[in-house]
């Protein structure tokens, strides 16, 4: 499991969520496929803006559980994926 922070918030963050061919959305992380999920917009989201911020969740947020896949395929998907979010 690993998090981190996109910059350019929600826009750039669901660009990239959803050019992810290889690794799946989910809110359900833990799997033994790779799962990605934006909390800010889902397990956090009944939480005011002021409590995710101060949990370190911000609109840019992206948790990822990494599955059993090969770990150059998965790095491929990410590449890919943030080339396309952030162009």
């Amino acid at each position: 499991m690993l998090a981190f922070e996109i910059a350019g918030g929600e826009a750039v963050a669901f660009a990239l969520l959803n050019n992810l061919q290889l690794i799946d959305i989910s809110n359900n992380l833990g799997d033994s496929k790779s799962l990605a999920c934006h909390p800010y917009t889902t397990t956090h989201s009944s939480m005011s803006p002021q409590d995710r911020v101060s949990l370190g969740i911000s609109p840019g947020h992206i948790r990822l559980s990494v599955g059993l896949e090969d770990a150059q395929d998965l790095i491929t998907d990410l590449e890919q994926a943030f080339a396309k979010a952030t162009q």
